[in-house]
């Protein structure tokens, strides 16, 4: 009994190396143009970007005078006047101060401070010859000073408060590094000379936050204080007042006398000369791999359609 061998089909989905270069020589040309298309468009496209330049400012944590610890009664007596006495419960002012430079609430009045809403939401480019800003105009109308710009309910012409907090959190930035505990606050800009005014500006302010707060604070607990001074006889409380009275003061007189209270400047902002983005070579690089892969694919897909029809 002989069976008859059935001849051996070669399967539809093998992958044959010599078809597909085959394939792709045919389109090489194909490949080629939208290759180049796709490359010259970006190489525009990346010329179209501004400059954007990045400003630096490296921050030390001002060094803080800290008391020694108290008895259960009179510690908490102290802090319900607010004096901090250190411990565990302390308030590391380092990270507050990160915090409250992030806040909606200072950023707020740092832009109305310095009105840098226009060149926060309207910068076109910087001429570098003259070093002027160039105002988008489509924005903001220079000649009428009105917001001109065109956006969807419920944003308004005018940016908000919130808004204009999310765009300026876009190019502001405040990192602390680990193992130094060094403070980098950092501004990117059109123009290299805004981006160093803003970093100088946020330092400063921070810095007068921080002291304002300590001085409102220091000023209420030696009024409270002085009140219990005032209501006790025991000599023993009057005694320990008295010395939360002279911490409170020395707080006082270290905000008074202290420009940099809550950050020292280790290294300054400057002028960069160098952009800091866009990065014009990687985004033509980037733009023509991934041309040159999708016009491959869709050679090799045109050619599997041809066959299957």
């Amino acid at each position: 009994m002989t069976e008859n061998a059935q001849p051996r089909q070669p399967a539809d989905d093998e992958i044959d190396l010599r078809e597909l270069f085959t394939v792709i020589w045919r389109g090489k040309w194909i490949i080629i143009a939208t290759t180049f298309v796709f490359a010259v468009a970006s190489v525009f496209y990346a010329l179209s970007l501004p400059n954007i330049y990045k400003s630096e400012a490296l921050l030390a944590p001002a060094a803080e005078q800290k008391g020694g610890g108290l008895p259960g009664e009179l510690g908490g007596l102290a802090a319900l006047a607010g004096v901090t006495i250190g411990g565990a419960g302390e308030v590391d002012k380092t990270t507050l101060a990160i915090e409250i430079m992030q806040s909606r609430e200072f950023v707020g009045r740092f832009i109305q401070k310095y009105d840098i809403l226009v060149p926060l939401f309207a910068a076109k480019e910087w001429q570098a010859d003259t070093n002027e800003l160039i105002i988008d105009n489509t924005v903001f109308d220079v000649a009428s000073q009105t917001w001109v710009r065109d956006v969807k309910p419920p944003l308004k012409s005018e940016p908000s408060m919130q808004e204009a907090h999310k765009v300026f959190m876009e190019v502001f930035s405040v990192t602390t590094e680990k193992t130094s505990g060094l403070v980098l606050v950092a501004v990117e800009h059109q123009s290299p000379y805004i981006a160093k005014q803003w970093v100088n500006a946020l330092v400063q302010d921070i810095n007068d936050e921080m002291r304002r707060r300590d001085m409102q604070e220091a000023q209420k607990s030696i009024a409270y204080l002085s009140k219990q001074i005032n209501e006790t006889s025991l000599s023993e409380i009057r005694t320990t007042l008295f010395s939360l009275i002279e911490e409170q003061t020395k707080t006082l007189m270290l905000a008074s006398v202290r420009d940099e209270y809550a950050f020292q400047t280790i290294d300054p902002a400057i002028i960069p000369e160098m952009k800091f983005s866009p990065k014009r070579a990687l985004i033509v690089a980037v733009a023509t791999v991934l041309a040159g892969m999708l016009a491959v694919f869709g050679v090799l897909l045109i050619s599997l359609f041809r066959k299957q029809s």
